[in-house]
C-alpha cells in the first residue's frame, strides 16, 4: 500500500508534462477505472464508517482520517453499479474538491500509470449528459474509464444541501 502511495506522490510531482498520471482501480468487476493522481490526496484501507441518518443514498458513511471527518461515497453505486459497501476488503481514495475532503469507496487498487495526452479520448458519443466519464483511454489493450469525481461530489453535495434549504416547519 505504501508503495502505491509513494508512486502517487512521485507522479504528482510531474506537473507541466504532456502526460496524465492515473491511479487505476476496480469497482467489483474486471472493468478498469482511473482517476487523475493530481486529485488524489491519499489512498488507504477502508476504515470503520459511521452511518448518517438521512444521508444521500450514495454516501456509505462518515470516516475520520488524520483528524479530518469526511463523507465516503460508494463509487460503484454512484455510477449505477451494485454498491460495494459492506462486502469488506475495500479501499478509500481520498480527494479534495471545493476545499472539502471526500472519500470514494473502491474494491481494488491496481497501479499508477502515465498516459500521454494524445491517448486520452473524450467519452463516447451517445453517453448522454448524465454520464460519469471525463475521458477514456486504453492501457495494455484494456479500456480505462476515467471518472469525473467532481461531478459525483457535486450531485451528492447539491442534493444533500437542498434538503436543508427548505424552511423548518413544526
Amino acid at each position: 500500500m505504501s508503495t502505491l502511495m509513494d508512486s502517487v506522490d512521485q507522479r504528482s510531482q510531474l506537473a507541466g508534462q504532456s502526460a496524465l498520471e492515473l491511479l487505476l482501480f476496480r469497482l467489483g468487476s474486471a472493468q478498469l477505472y482511473g482517476i487523475n493522481v493530481f486529485k488524489v490526496r491519499e489512498v488507504l484501507q477502508c476504515p470503520m464508517l459511521n452511518q448518517i441518518p438521512g444521508s444521500h443514498m450514495l454516501v456509505c458513511g462518515l470516516a475520520t482520517i488524520r483528524g479530518n471527518t469526511m463523507q465516503v461515497v460508494d463509487l460503484a453505486r454512484a455510477i449505477g453499479q451494485a454498491g460495494l459497501y459492506g462486502a469488506g476488503g475495500d479501499f478509500v481514495i481520498i480527494t479534495e474538491y471545493g476545499k472539502r475532503l471526500q472519500g470514494f469507496l473502491v474494491r481494488a487498487l491496481e497501479r499508477t500509470v502515465t498516459q500521454h495526452w494524445q491517448h486520452i479520448l473524450p467519452p463516447p458519443t451517445g453517453s448522454g449528459e448524465d454520464h460519469y466519464l471525463t475521458a477514456v483511454t486504453h492501457i495494455d489493450g484494456q479500456l480505462v474509464e476515467i471518472i469525473d469525481v467532481e461531478k459525483i461530489v457535486k450531485v451528492v453535495v447539491d442534493e444533500f444541501s437542498k434538503r436543508f434549504e427548505q424552511p423548518f416547519n413544526e
